[in-house]
C-alpha cells in the first residue's frame, strides 16, 4: 500500500499522538478501573512505536545520505 508523502511523513507524530491520547483517556477513566491500565499499556506501545519508526528513518536516512557523496559530518 502505498501512502501520499505528506502522510508517510506524519506517521510517527500520529503514533505518538494516539498513544498520548490513550494514555490520557485512561488517566480520565482512572487507576482503578483494569480496563484504563490497558488503555494506558496500549499508549505506551503506540508512542515507542512512534519512536523507533522516528529513529529507524533518520538512521535509515543518515546512511544513505553517505552513500550519494555527500559528505556526513563525523563527531
Amino acid at each position: 500500500m502505498w501512502l501520499p508523502t505528506p502522510v508517510y511523513e506524519r506517521l510517527p507524530q500520529l503514533w505518538l499522538l494516539l498513544g498520548l491520547l490513550f494514555i490520557a483517556g485512561g488517566l480520565y477513566l482512572g487507576i482503578d478501573l483494569p480496563i484504563s491500565l490497558g488503555y494506558i499499556a496500549i499508549g505506551l506501545g503506540c508512542c515507542a512505536c512512534g519512536a523507533s519508526v522516528a529513529l529507524i528513518r533518520a538512521r535509515y536516512r543518515r546512511s544513505t545520505s553517505g552513500e550519494n557523496g555527500q559528505e556526513v559530518p563525523t563527531e
